[in-house]
């Protein structure tokens, strides 16, 4: 049996991802530390989602004390349509480099000037319309071209994938690029409750702890950077006991959606 390593973190996350999949309210609930963090340091802020992630995001922002129409007014916060955006640089069905460049320019230069040339995070969603398209090749290029980004400037980015963990998608052999193409993966749940719900479903399947269940907590991956223990499990149960995970995930799900709300 293979196992799927997790690494322990050793860096601040420079290009994370989130898989979510019928779960937005943890989705938003990162997605509003990650820019709330950005507020309080005084960096400058873009996000490109869909309208009703927006919507989500800056709700949440509030709920949390913060104050994002006042951001957005002073042009320290800026909310993009992802469908929007991604027009602008897209040629033959592909991100085109200087289109891409050019696009964001104009947004980052603007954002710098407004706070003072601190630093910026940027949120997108622009990849997962791609991947949701079909067009897989389209949203790993994005990838790449942001990571070209990312050396290059004092930028961190957080991407979100309507993947369902829980489902036949989230599977190592299938998402290995997307991994491959960032820092950190942010978990689904925020306390631990995807692995909970995940070890329960698992046990009672299985009875007995299955033999070579990797030690996440120890071990580490040469191409993937971070991966929090509740997905890697899910990695390690599609690779490792197909005849099972079917059913084990299905319980999974149920088990995690009675879960306390974050």
């Amino acid at each position: 049996m293979s196992s799927l390593p997790v690494a322990a973190e050793s860096a601040p996350p420079k290009h994370r991802v989130q898989f979510y999949g019928r779960n937005d309210d943890a989705l938003a609930a990162n997605v509003s530390r990650y820019l709330g963090d950005g507020l309080q340091r005084g960096e400058g802020l873009v996000a490109m989602a869909t309208p009703a992630h927006i919507r989500a995001f800056a709700n949440r922002l509030a709920e949390d004390g913060y104050d994002p129409t006042r951001a957005i007014s002073k042009g320290h916060l800026v909310f993009l349509g992802a469908e929007e955006t991604l027009s602008l640089f897209m040629v033959d069905g592909q991100p085109d480099r200087d289109s891409f460049r050019s696009a964001l320019g104009v947004v980052f230069r603007q954002l710098r000037r407004m706070t003072g040339n601190r630093e910026i995070r940027v949120y997108g969603e622009m990849v997962s319309l791609l991947w949701n398209a079909g067009n897989s090749a389209a949203a790993v290029r994005l990838e790449h071209l942001w990571n070209e980004v990312l050396s290059e400037n004092g930028l961190q980015l957080f991407c979100a994938y309507q993947i369902d963990v829980f489902g036949k998608e989230f599977q190592a052999g299938v998402i290995d690029e997307i991994l491959c193409a960032h820092t950190h993966l942010e978990p689904e749940g925020i306390n631990g409750d995807l692995n909970g719900a995940v070890s329960r479903a698992m046990h009672e399947v299985l009875g007995a702890k299955p033999r070579g269940l990797p030690r996440l907590a120890d071990s580490r991956a040469a191409s993937w950077e971070v991966l929090p223990k509740g997905e890697t499990t899910v990695l390690w149960i599609r690779d490792n006991l197909p005849e099972y995970a079917d059913e084990i995930l299905a319980r999974a799900r149920g088990y995690y959606l009675l879960s306390p709300p974050n």
